[in-house]
């Protein structure tokens, strides 16, 4: 978990280090269009699920209210419900399933491209879990602060220092 040139991650599920090592995780790797008024606060990040058998990655493109959507995720998961992320339509989508071991069956569907779905179940996540994926949340709204704002349909401008 961490940065690692400049990489950062959104979402980082494992199992436990006795529980055969499968993850998935959510690397932010940087601004899409940096400069860019209209694709600045876009995210280029990419999906990346290891198991046993499969290692996969996804790339995908988020926008601001995408982190909005999974704070909303988060709070289904930690009262215990499934919750769905990544539901337009234009990206990969992700599904988590908690099951009644504690743990969590985390699919990603990559319906927009390929077609391919690949579900992969995480052993008991420690009892922080949801906690920390707020932590890691908060980090990449602090690297990646909105910087645009959009004045009426279809106009946009840079937020002034202040202008929250």
């Amino acid at each position: 978990m961490g940065a690692t040139d400049g990489v950062i991650e959104l979402i980082h599920l494992a199992d436990r280090p006795d529980a055969g090592g499968n993850s998935v995780a959510v690397r932010v790797l940087g601004r899409c269009r940096p400069g860019i008024l209209t694709g600045h606060d876009f995210l280029d990040c990419e999906i990346v699920i290891a198991a046993e058998s499969v290692t996969a990655s996804f790339p995908v493109t988020l926008l601001p209210e995408d982190l909005e959507d999974w704070e909303d995720a988060l709070t289904a998961l930690e009262s215990g419900r499934s919750a769905l992320w990544l539901d337009s339509g234009r990206t990969p989508s992700m599904k988590f399933k908690p099951d009644k071991n504690r743990g969590v069956r985390v699919s990603v569907h990559d319906g927009p491209s390929s077609g391919v779905k690949v579900t992969v179940p995480l052993c008991a996540p420690p009892e922080a879990w949801a906690r920390k994926q707020r932590d890691l949340l908060a980090r990449v709204r602090e690297t990646y602060p909105r910087e645009v704002v959009e004045t009426s349909p279809g106009a946009y401008e840079w937020r002034r220092a202040g202008n929250a």
